[in-house]
């Protein structure tokens, strides 16, 4: 693996990490109740998700192209990243959903 796809692999890990990252703060800020920062935690996450398939997408291109990218452990490391982050992100809207709902119930009770 060349130095240039390894630094991509790493940007993947780094990019992802920090999606992951603001997808957990987000259930935590809405665990609070805090919707408004939850939102915009998620907003963080999408951006860095974004950044992230775009680094994904530049080797998938090379790949396509007839450039062979070596597959090794950085790089498998990497899509696991992004694998996760993409769960933490689906996981994240539905816990900040659930907290929605709780807190109506708790306002509708006595």
């Amino acid at each position: 693996m060349d130095e240039r796809d390894y630094e991509k692999a790493f940007q993947l890990i780094l990019k992802a990490g920090n999606a992951k990252s603001a997808a957990m703060m987000a259930v935590e800020a809405a665990r609070e109740g805090d919707y408004e920062k939850a939102d915009s935690l998620l907003a963080d996450c999408d951006r860095e998700m974004h950044e992230a398939h775009d680094l994904q997408f530049e080797m998938i291109q090379k790949e396509a192209a007839g450039d062979h990218v070596e597959l090794n452990i950085v790089l498998v490391h990497a899509q696991d990243h992004l694998t996760m982050a993409l769960m933490a992100r689906d996981n994240a809207q539905e816990f900040i959903r659930l907290y929605q709902m709780l807190d109506e119930l708790k306002k509708d009770r006595p």
